[in-house]
This record gives C-alpha cells, sequence and structure tokens, in this order.
C-alpha cells in the first residue's frame, strides 16, 4: 500500500497539478479542486444560516439541513463565474 501512495505522489500527472495549483494557475483540474474546497464551506454556511433564519420555525436540525441544501445553490455558479473571470481576465 505505501509503494502505491508513493507511485501516486511521484506521478508526473500528479505533480504538474499540485505545482499548477500551489502556483495559481487556473485550469480545469485546478477549477474542479476549488469548487472542491468551496462545497462544504458553502454547505456549512448555509447550515448557519438556516438556523439563525428558521431555526425556531422549522426546528434546528431541519433548519439546517434545508439551509445546507440550498447553500450550494448560490455558491457553485458565483464559484464558476467568478473562476472563469479570473482565467480571462
Amino acid at each position: 500500500m505505501n509503494q502505491v501512495i508513493q507511485e501516486f505522489w511521484h506521478d508526473p500527472l500528479v505533480q504538474s497539478l499540485i505545482t499548477s495549483f500551489l502556483n495559481g494557475e487556473i485550469n480545469v483540474a485546478t477549477g474542479l479542486i476549488w469548487l472542491a474546497i468551496a462545497i462544504p464551506f458553502a454547505m456549512l454556511g448555509g447550515a448557519i444560516g438556516g438556523v439563525l433564519l428558521a431555526g425556531k420555525d422549522l426546528g434546528v436540525r431541519l433548519a439546517a439541513m434545508i439551509g445546507g441544501l440550498f447553500g450550494p445553490a448560490a455558491v457553485i455558479p458565483a464559484t464558476v463565474l467568478g473562476l472563469l473571470a479570473l482565467k480571462i481576465g
């Protein structure tokens, strides 16, 4: 198993992906990584917002669950548009 992990990290494709991500280059692969980072934060923010807005009316757990589902609905398109704006500009 350790051999497989070592071979994975020394793969030229993985090395170029890590290098381009750390250099701030925006391409399809790094855009997907940024999107994967943004989605959990969107879910967390949506859950917190749902609890603050509707926690008393719906109950804390239901409000958090609904907010966690609706949070990424706004963040995913904004993230994609932001990454496209950075790539073009």
